[in-house]
């Protein structure tokens, strides 16, 4: 039986915390920026959490974590 390996790229883009939630950052925040509202650059630096029915397909490319 083969090892059981992390997915990179999710790996690079979301972690799991002690709960069991998938968190993220929020994308829209590298270029542009003069066009959005301060509002909405604000919004965006905080962290994010997927959503419960999408955490289970990331939660198995990422065993390891």
């Amino acid at each position: 039986m083969g090892k059981v390996k992390t997915h990179k790229a999710a790996s690079k883009r979301f972690s799991l915390t002690k709960s069991g939630k998938v968190k993220l950052n929020h994308t829209n925040r590298r270029h542009k920026l003069g066009l959005k509202t301060a509002k909405r650059k604000r919004q965006l630096r905080k962290t994010g959490y997927l959503s419960e029915s999408m955490a289970p397909n990331i939660r198995t490319l990422l065993p390891r974590s």
